[in-house]
């Protein structure tokens, strides 16, 4: 975990332990600053997140995304797994509204259980292999900190394609199964 954090940390994407999912929704409510893209995902719905969510008044976007998303102040996922080398998070994005939420607001919060954190690429294979044996047509987003661009004269900019800021929220007992986000 601690290796996950530091290569998380270099890209300058952001870590918090949280201890159960209302300190999540709390961290989320003081780094957000309007509506929120939050996608039906197995492991936030099972802890629900939704409701914690709501009750800190945040306003949550759950359906119309393709109206509401450019709306939405932040995107809110759970993760499948991460790699600790490079500090990625890996993450089913088939359904429409994890990549909506993954690349159109200014900030991406993802929780993360630490049980799923793998030392390596290499380790992620079978992993790999099992999603696209499940899921053959899914599509894979690997984030590794905020979304940066430079141009022919190496002139870095942050949050053009993608959100400018990655919180990532490890929470113990989320999910251990890296098939589900």
């Amino acid at each position: 975990m601690e290796n996950f954090i530091a290569a998380l940390t270099k890209v300058d994407g952001r870590c918090e332990r949280v201890a159960d999912i209302g300190t999540a929704a709390a961290y989320i409510a003081r780094h957000s600053n309007g509506p929120l893209l939050l996608p039906h995902q197995p492991s936030l719905v099972r802890a629900g997140l939704a409701e914690a969510l709501r009750a800190t008044g945040l306003p949550l976007i759950e359906d119309n995304w393709r109206a509401q998303a450019p709306t939405a102040s932040a995107g809110v996922t759970g993760s499948n797994f991460a790699i600790a080398a490079t500090g990625t998070l890996v993450l089913n994005s088939t359904p429409e509204e994890v990549r909506l939420a993954t690349t159109l607001p200014e900030r991406h919060f993802a929780l993360l259980d630490p049980a799923k954190i793998l030392p390596d690429a290499e380790t992620a294979i079978p992993i790999i292999r099992s999603l696209h044996q499940e899921h053959p047509q899914a599509f894979l987003a690997y984030i590794t900190g905020p979304s940066r661009t430079a141009d022919i004269e190496r002139v870095l900019t942050i949050g053009v394609h993608g959100p400018a800021e990655l919180h990532v929220l490890l929470m113990e007992g989320l999910s251990d199964d890296p098939l589900e986000s």
